[in-house]
Order: C-alpha cells, then structure tokens, then sequence
C-alpha cells in the first residue's frame, strides 16, 4: 500500500467536518447493586485503563494508538510539547496537531501538566477553538488554570457570553476582578459591575492600566471627548476585548497568534480578516478553504501587499475555472511567487494540485511549478509518475516522493542526508532511540521532531536520524511530505 493511502486525515481539516462530543459530566461506571451478601471479588487496575481517554480526534482518524503517552512522565512531555519547533515545515506542524488532538489516555504521572501544555501549545499555535473545545471534553471547570485558558478561549472566538455565564456559575473559578465585571456588565448587570469597580478601586485589586480600561468600559459616556487611552504593552484577551468594547480596538499583526482568530469575527474589516487567516494558515490553524474563501469575497480594494497576492490568486482561479491553458500558464508563476513570500505553499497545493493535474500544461515554466505544486500536495505519489523533465534534481524527487531516494543520484548535501535516513541501516538518534525501547512512542515522536528542526537548520545526521525514526514508528506518509517539502520549500536556516 502507498504512503499516500495510508495519511490519516488532517486533524484540523477534520475538525472542521466533525464537532466533536462534549463532556459536561463526570462519566460514571457505577457497577450493579449487589444481590447476595456474598464478597464481590474485586478486580484491581491502574486507574489510566478505566479513565476515558482525553481528545478530539480518535485513534481511526489519526492512526494514533491511545496509548501514545504511556510510559512517560507527564511534565517531561510538557516540556517537549511546549518546546517542539514545528514552524519550519508545514509537515511537522500537521503532525503536532495530530499528537495534540488525538484521542490518547492520561500518563501515570503528570496529567494535568501534559492537558495543560496541550491547550497551551495549540494556543500558541493559533488554534484556539480546538483549545477550547479540547478543554470542554476533558472538563474545563475542574480546576483554576483549566477554567482560566478556557475563558481566555471564548473571549478569543467570540463565545465570551458562553464564558461568562460559567464564571457567574462558578465565581471562584477565577478570582479575577476584571472578568467579573466585564461578565456582570455583559449580562445587563451594570449595578453589580460598578460595585466590583468601586471595591477594585479602593482595594486596588487591578492594575491602574486595568481600572481606567473598566472605568470608560462601565461609563463610556464620561470619556466622550477623553483623549485614547495608550495601547497596553502587554495584552491578555481581556484587556483585548475590553479595548474592542469602548472602541479602540487594538490591532492583531504584532500580537500572539492566537489573538488572530479574534479577526476572523465579521466585526474585523475584509484586510484585517485576510491577514489573520494568513497568520492561522502559516500555523496549519486554518483549514485552506476558509483562506481561498476570504481571498475569493471580493475584488481587492487597493494594490500591494496582500492586495497583490488576493489579486494574483483571482487571477489564476479564473483562468483555472474557464480551462485557459494559456491563462493558467501566464497566471500561475505570479501566484506561485506570491504564496512563496508569504509561506503558503502547501496551502495552495492543497487548494488547487489536483485541478492542475489535468491540465496539459506545455510552458516549462509554468508546467515546472505545477509538478512541484503537485509533489506538496497530498498526492505526491501520482505527481511523481509524471516529472516535468529528466534533470538530476527531478530524479531525485521523484524517488523521494516513492520512498526510495537511494534510487536516484543526490543533487545535494542535504538530499544526501535525507537519503540516509531512508535507508536500512540508518541510525537513530540515541534520545529517541531510548524513549523506543522503553516504549514511549509520544515522546519519541516529539524528539524526533526536534531532531528534524535540528536537521533543517543544517545537521545531516540529526537529518537523517530523525527521518528514519518517523518512519520506524509508522509515519512513513509524514516523512516522505516532511523530505519533499525539506527539498521544495525555501524557509531558511
């Protein structure tokens, strides 16, 4: 079976086919009364095999077993989890969202430490609603600093009332002034807020910053004609929100990534949403088709910048959709070059290397592209039965994106790691080799993937290594995209 067949769905892109269950109870496996006074036998097992296991994504969709954290220490994946890069290859950020998001059980030590780096690093990454959703099925109220993330989530993707009503439930969840006042004023309760402000002030409970935000937040008319208050250096998604709220909403470019999905409201202007969706696609936060989407509302309202690129994507869609050979011909270099500056290649394979397939393209340029185009889409397999030329650099591709890159004469140093990896006798690198053996395949996973990083950045052995502990562990469809887009894609060092 190819490697291509074997890709489980992406995790992002399945979740946004697929709303996952949400807990809001405890799951209770409460046994039957008992009907004789005879002693049940009792039957005695770790507590991690009975407990559901935590996720969004089952193992059928992921091909991940549940049991990928066992035998770790919980807070030694938090570390790796929060620390792994991904941001180099799109095939990598793909996988962490994977690790993330599958349905896995609990370690025997440091639980809660792993949950929370989860939600923390798909936050990082931008990926805020699965956050949220991630800490609704594992129970976002059962502690301080679950409750906290979850709150800052919905403030983020615009559920705040969904939030606020769970704070007014339970008060003590978070002892933040600020968000209690912000959630009475919400709900219609302006006495309540004022009396919390007021406490606030004479208690000083919040920072001076904080106070004269919620001060015009309860009394806007009071600062009518008041001067802007100075942006905060700092910006938790309340003080975000509150911003939005007295209107002097702040902008989204320099902050976190996560503050991006704020963007994607209709309450942020057409360019606003472009580049936040930009930002989420970069991160693999995004499922392509909502950026095609945003690219395709309109006509562009100026030129530059991202105008360009939306104007360059029109183009060719155009063409693509009236079958103008010619015009695609003409129109795919431009775009091309526009979605290499702003790092979105694979996004727009994934969007549009199964359309160009059946294209009899005949400029070697353009034909060149869509053959690359096509090896940074799922479909590589296919793409690689048919190079655009015999040169040594397509040679190797092609037995790259077959799995067998020994096949072909190595253009490069790199190509020449890469192909070591995928041979037999390729060596692991020992970290990983030691979570293996100790069957610790989550942690393995992770220091292959900084392994890898390692590799990009200019290490042939960490190179090789890497890739040939992915493939051990079965993710040879993930080597091979990680291999292929270590080849096409121009990220630096």
């Amino acid at each position: 079976m190819s490697a291509a067949a074997q890709t489980p769905l992406s995790a992002i892109d399945w979740l946004g086919k697929n709303s996952p269950p949400v807990r809001t109870g405890p799951v209770l496996n409460e046994p039957p009364v008992s009907r004789s006074a005879m002693h049940p036998q009792i039957d005695v097992r770790p507590l991690q095999a009975v407990a559901a296991p935590i996720g969004l994504v089952p193992a059928s969709v992921t091909g991940l077993p549940e049991t990928l954290w066992q035998g770790s220490d919980g807070a030694d994946l938090a570390r790796l989890v929060a620390a792994v890069p991904v941001q180099r290859l799109p095939a990598m950020q793909t996988l962490i969202y994977t690790l993330l998001l599958s349905e896995t059980l609990v370690p025997e030590t440091g639980s809660e430490a792993l949950l929370l780096a989860r939600v923390d690093r798909l936050m990082t990454l931008g990926a805020v609603e699965p956050a949220q959703t991630l800490l609704e099925t594992a129970g976002a109220t059962t502690s301080p600093d679950r409750f906290q993330r979850w709150f800052d989530a919905t403030l983020l993707t615009g559920e705040e009332d969904k939030g606020c009503a769970e704070l007014t439930r339970n008060p003590t969840m978070l002892p933040d002034y600020g968000a209690r006042i912000y959630c009475a004023v919400r709900a219609g309760d302006w006495q309540t807020g004022a009396l919390l402000l007021e406490v606030a002030h004479a208690l000083q409970l919040i920072p001076e910053a904080k106070l004269n935000l919620l001060d015009r937040f309860l009394s806007p008319e009071v600062f009518e004609s008041a001067p802007a208050l100075p942006a905060p250096n700092a910006v938790d998604p309340l003080t975000f929100r509150l911003y939005e709220a007295i209107g002097e909403p702040l902008p989204t470019a320099a902050m976190p990534v996560a503050f991006a999905a704020a963007d994607l409201r209709d309450l942020a202007g057409w360019k606003a949403q472009l580049e936040a969706a930009e930002r989420l696609t970069r991160t693999g936060a995004l499922p392509p088709n909502r950026l095609l989407g945003l690219y395709t509302e309109r006509d562009p309202a100026a030129s530059g910048g991202i105008w360009d690129r939306v104007q360059a994507l029109q183009r060719f869609e155009t063409a693509l959709d009236q079958g103008s050979v010619a015009g695609v011909e003409k129109t795919l270099p431009l775009v091309w070059q526009a979605m290499a500056e702003a790092q979105l290649e694979t996004a727009f394979a994934a969007l549009f290397a199964e359309r160009l397939a059946g294209l009899p393209l005949e400029e070697p340029a353009a034909r060149a592209i869509a053959w690359r185009i096509r090896l940074l889409s799922p479909d590589y397999e296919a793409a690689a039965q048919e190079p655009p030329d015999s040169g040594a650099q397509a040679q190797f591709l092609v037995a790259l994106a077959k799995g067998t890159p020994a096949e072909a004469p190595a253009p490069n140093s790199r190509a020449e790691a890469i192909a070591k990896g995928f041979a037999a006798d390729a060596v692991l690198p020992d970290k990983v080799r030691i979570a293996l053996d100790g069957g610790r395949l989550g942690e393995a996973i992770l220091r292959a993937m900084d392994y890898l990083d390692r590799g990009a950045r200019g290490n042939p052995v960490d190179l090789s290594g890497a890739l040939a502990a992915l493939r051990l562990v079965g993710l040879e469809d993930m080597t091979r995209r990680a291999a292929l887009q270590l080849m096409l894609l121009d990220r630096g060092r």
